[in-house]
């Protein structure tokens, strides 16, 4: 997605050059959902990325008069969101997932307290991802499913930014190193030392190319067979979704679970043994499929919002759950914090 030689102006950068926000917005809206995508990646957090946007837009504002249309709007603005990026890794560090802090446990752990201390990683809402160039190596849904923003979470923060802005957006390696202020020797540098780190671990195919094979119709069915076995408590059903070394983790605690007797042992005990009643529905995070979980104390009461549940499929069955356990994302879900 190479950018092309820069046309005649367009009239709302002068305009907000001279200070109109309005033209500036007009610059920035339709760029605005993709950028956001971007901060995600980069950050491994929806929340970190609304809050790197809207620094990086004020950082653009500011800087307007710097922007001299030798390059388009849209590479301008990934310039500054990516250093702003950048400068907000730096200071806070990477986010994890269980299982980059140690070993899985055997048997279901009960009455964990939430690690607070770690930055973890978050889900994203699928949503307009923005275009993908021809020649880029990862589609744009699969370049936000949790396993690749894991990856690149292992990644120096040069890197990071060398991958996303070459391999998911498709800028040349001339156009990333005056965006990063440094040589194109050094991007293609960064950028096969990165795709080592990511080649070893995101499983080939990634995860997200084995759902591209399904039917979404297929895919949602799982994902509501998923939903409905919890619902009744069905621990066969549940397992019978599972491929044998499936995974099951729920950030922020640390404990999760390898292999199909860990995780039918942990599905037993706490949210079919422990938990009273369920409501669930099926969504979308990460371009994965998902499943939002109400928790009640009966049947009969109301249920209130408890996590957010990434499924990845293989061979059309679930090997790996990752359960969000954080209320405050279902508003970003665009659902509401409890079901009658």
């Amino acid at each position: 997605m190479s950018e092309e030689s820069p046309r005649t102006e367009d009239p709302d950068v002068a305009e907000a050059r001279n200070g109109d926000d309005a033209a500036f917005n007009r610059l920035v809206e339709p760029l605005r959902q993709e950028l956001h995508a971007h901060c995600y990646r980069m950050l491994g957090s929806a929340h970190d990325a609304d809050d790197a946007l809207q620094d990086a837009l004020l950082r653009a504002w500011r800087g307007l008069a710097r922007f001299e249309g030798r390059s388009s709007m849209r590479t301008w603005l990934y310039t500054v969101a990516t250093r702003t990026c950048l400068d907000t890794a730096a200071a806070r560090g990477k986010r994890a997932l269980p299982m980059d802090l140690g070993p899985s446990s055997e048997r279901a752990v009960l009455e964990q307290v939430p690690v607070t201390e770690v930055a973890w990683l978050g889900p994203y809402p699928d949503g307009n991802l923005g275009p993908a160039g021809p020649d880029v190596r990862y589609e744009q849904r699969e370049a936000v499913e949790l396993a690749f923003v894991a990856a690149l979470q292992h990644l120096p923060g040069n890197q990071r930014a060398a991958l996303l802005l070459f391999d998911v957006l498709g800028f040349s390696a001339a156009e990333i190193a005056s965006m990063m202020d440094t040589s194109a020797a050094a991007v293609n540098s960064a950028l096969q030392r990165a795709r080592a780190i990511v080649a070893e671990k995101v499983p080939t195919p990634s995860r997200q190319r084995t759902p591209r094979k399904l039917e979404d119709a297929r895919i949602r069915e799982i994902a509501a067979d998923f939903a409905s076995a919890l619902d009744r408590g069905d621990a066969d059903a549940l397992v019978a979704l599972l491929t044998e070394d499936v995974t099951w983790s729920m950030p922020p605690l640390a404990h999760w679970y390898r292999g199909i007797e860990a995780v039918t042992d942990f599905a037993v005990e706490v949210p079919i043994g422990r938990c009273p009643s369920w409501r669930n529905e099926v969504v979308t995070a990460n371009g994965q499929p998902a499943i939002a979980c109400y928790l009640g104390e009966s049947a009969d009461a109301v249920h209130h919002a408890w996590s957010i549940n990434v499924l990845s499929l293989r061979d059309g069955k679930v090997n790996e759950i990752t359960s969000f356990l954080d209320p405050d994302l279902f508003a970003r879900f665009g659902l509401p914090p409890t079901k009658p």
